[in-house]
């Protein structure tokens, strides 16, 4: 798939996992773990040439919660603030990479 300019869409390194925590994400409600991957997601895939389709599920979950990108954020670091989000998740890890 190509975009406007005709450079193809990259592939993502960790696409697969990711695309199974969105498609968890869609299916739940957004608990202060699950707000905090939204963003996290966010963070990751603002401006990547390619995955749209993650993209666009982002932006789907934004709606569905009723947020901006603003209120997630102002959210979560309010939540990293006072609580460790990720801490007990042994199978999660924080990877803002």
């Amino acid at each position: 798939m190509a975009d406007d300019s005709g450079r193809k869409d990259q592939q993502h390194p960790l696409y697969s996992g990711d695309r199974q925590i969105v498609n968890s994400l869609l299916n739940d409600q957004p608990t202060d773990f699950n707000l905090a991957e939204l963003a996290r997601l966010r963070i990751r895939y603002r401006g990547f040439p390619g995955a749209r389709d993650i993209q666009t599920d982002l932006d789907t979950l934004l709606e569905k919660w009723q947020l901006t990108e603003e209120d997630l954020f102002q959210k979560t670091r309010q939540l990293h603030q006072t609580a460790q989000v990720y801490r007990g998740r042994a199978s999660q890890r924080e990877d803002w990479s």
